[in-house]
């Protein structure tokens, strides 16, 4: 059984996790620099990278997010609407070769030519990432398979639809019942999302494709997880939370919510 080990972020006042997680074994010699855990930093700052992915990066900040998620060496990971593979690049580099990264992303968003070759660069790069097509409530991993999931900036669209972009409504916690059950015990979950106001959700959605952090964290309490972190890395006081993410006078830097959870043990 794997229990979490908390290490200070010297450069901020983050925690950093190690988690341990149950269902893992040791048979697999390991190298000093597994030993050590991700180089977070390298992983970002890999030659290659898409340059308007790196472009993201400042905004982002990907080590400091998944250090304090507790990402580690040897995961497998799902990386949930995982667009153009922002995440699924960096982790895959993250974990390792003894680590894998599966990439959800309904069909009709990575169908173009364009989104072909992006995926197509990423996987060249990253050979232990792997891009499924799907609609996330017909997604189901195998059960206890997955040590770390990434939810970045989509957890809103579980209550969004849209005709245009053939984007049908869904139950949230379907998709979240689907992902317990294939989360490893001990296994986390990394939940960062636009702060909205509270009121209705799909309304909210709908007008700023943002949620209220209490939605998400009521979600998933409800479908078994439990809270084992937050951080206000992206806090902004500044950010109005009535305008559209996409409005070019809050784009990259709205109030955003970090969230760690976790299938109990």
């Amino acid at each position: 059984m794997r229990g979490l080990i908390f290490l200070t972020l010297a450069s901020s006042a983050l925690a950093i996790v190690a988690p341990v997680r149950a269902g893992e074994t040791t048979s697999a010699p390991t190298t000093a620099a597994e030993d050590a855990g991700p180089d977070f930093a390298s992983a970002v700052s890999a030659p290659g990278r898409d340059e308007t992915d790196v472009a993201l990066d400042e905004s982002r900040n990907p080590a400091a997010v998944l250090a304090f998620m507790g990402l580690e060496t040897g995961d497998s990971v799902l990386d949930i609407f995982a667009g153009g593979g922002y995440y699924s690049e960096i982790m895959g580099r993250a974990v390792g070769s003894t680590g894998s990264v599966i990439a959800v992303n309904p069909p009709q968003f990575v169908s173009s030519d364009q989104s072909k070759a992006k995926w197509a660069s990423v996987t060249a790069r990253q050979p232990n990432v792997a891009m499924v097509a799907s609609q996330l409530p017909d997604y189901k991993p195998a059960a206890n398979s997955i040590d770390f999931a990434m939810l970045h900036l989509i957890y809103h669209d579980f209550y969004w639809q849209s005709e245009k972009f053939k984007f049908e409504k869904m139950d949230p916690a379907i998709v979240l019942a689907n992902l317990y059950a294939g989360m490893k015990p001990g296994g986390i979950v990394a939940v960062i999302d636009h702060v909205g106001v509270a009121g209705d959700t799909r309304a909210v959605v709908e007008k700023t494709h943002r949620i209220d952090p209490a939605t998400a964290h009521s979600d998933f309490l409800r479908a078994g997880f439990v809270l084992d972190g937050e951080s206000d890395m992206f806090a902004n006081p500044d950010d109005d939370l009535e305008k559209n993410v996409f409005d070019p006078a809050v784009r990259g830097k709205t109030h955003r919510f970090v969230m760690r959870f976790r299938k109990p043990l």
